[in-house]
């Protein structure tokens, strides 16, 4: 399966894609009209796509006693396919050892999704040339966004040598990077830049700590003799999965002040600590993560998108102090809040 063109012009041009939720009933069973109404939103908020079955999807919907995957896959697709929008970037999710990573490359396939967002997290037995052949079976199936994963939520360090060989693989199409660490961000781009596939691979930004600054960066390094250059398009995020109107207006903004004069950088570089100040309230860091999905919850549900902020695993709920950051940080960047657009889509939106 190859990508098409006009998405991968989308992809290289740049999109937000926020990483969708799952919608559940109080009884944690799956609440499909309002997930449904969810996608819609993503759809109206003026992204370029949407991940299902990542990270804030919940890994537990691939436990064979919630068997949620086929179904959220599906649920999303649908509602693309009925608004229209058939230039809506749609990525699944893909996990696991080479045999269930290629069976949900199948399952992705089956119902239109342009690429896989390949993980490797929860592999560390495999070395790098393995999780190589893994990336390289499942190329073979969808087209691949690669994706970094930082240690602090079940990533690994990968060297330099592996993104290298991993950018080689024909259908790698795009790269998320969120190891949280410049370091390793630099490595990956450096890996991107060295490969002769540089221009055919587009970056994206997961760094949710660090999200404007990579969006304003752009990277140069001397090749052989050659200067390459290479920069963020856009960003496949959690955080993006709230507030998601202001978020496709603020990469709009970053585009076009990218393409302009430049003037006002320490604005920008202003703003991208609220947007981490923002980010810490719902990822909960100071809490290593424990409170990261039951926080994007908890922010769609008081602007009456989610009903609640229940997730498959009960454990999984918002850390003492987490809801009152929140509060603090929706009053203290009123501008980065996409209340209002929220209340009208609501009142608006027929389903």
């Amino acid at each position: 399966m190859s990508l098409p063109d006009t998405i991968k012009n989308i992809l290289h041009e740049g999109i937000a894609i926020p990483a969708h939720p799952l919608a559940l009933t109080a009884e944690r069973d799956f609440d499909e009209a309002i997930q449904r109404r969810l996608t819609r939103y993503y759809l109206a908020s003026g992204a370029g796509g949407i991940a299902v079955a990542v990270h804030s999807t919940q890994f537990e919907i691939r436990e064979p006693q919630v068997n949620l995957l086929e179904k959220v896959l599906y649920t999303a697709a649908d509602e693309v396919e009925k608004s229209g929008k058939e230039q809506f970037v749609k990525v699944a999710g893909i996990c696991g050892p080479t045999d269930q990573a290629v069976s949900e490359a199948r399952l992705a396939k089956r119902y239109g999704y342009h690429l896989g967002l390949l993980s490797m997290g929860g592999l560390n037995t495999l070395t790098e040339e393995a999780l190589i052949e893994r990336a390289k079976a499942v190329a073979e199936i969808v087209p691949v966004f690669g994706f970094y994963l930082q240690p602090a939520v079940g990533g690994r360090i990968l060297s330099f040598e592996f993104w290298r060989k991993f950018a080689a693989i024909p259908n790698v199409q795009a790269i998320k990077i969120a190891a949280f660490n410049r370091y390793q961000t630099l490595d990956v781009v450096r890996a991107v830049c060295s490969s002769e596939r540089a221009d055919e691979i587009a970056l994206y930004t997961g760094n949710d700590d660090n999200i404007i600054a990579d969006l304003l960066t752009t990277y140069q390094f001397n090749i052989n003799g050659r200067l390459v250059q290479k920069d963020f398009r856009g960003g496949l995020l959690g955080h993006w999965a709230v507030w998601t109107h202001k978020a496709a207006r603020l990469l709009d903004a970053i585009k076009a002040y990218k393409s302009g004069d430049q003037a006002g950088l320490g604005d920008w570089l202003t703003k991208n600590i609220q947007v981490t100040d923002m980010n810490a309230a719902i990822f909960d860091p100071v809490n290593r993560f424990h409170g990261c999905i039951p926080g994007i919850h908890e922010v769609l549900r008081r602007q009456g998108l989610l009903k609640g902020t229940w997730c498959l695993n009960p454990n999984e709920v918002l850390s003492p102090g987490q809801a009152d950051e929140i509060t603090r940080v929706t009053r203290a960047y009123p501008d980065l809040v996409d209340d209002d657009f929220v209340t009208t889509f609501l009142q608006q939106d027929r389903g």
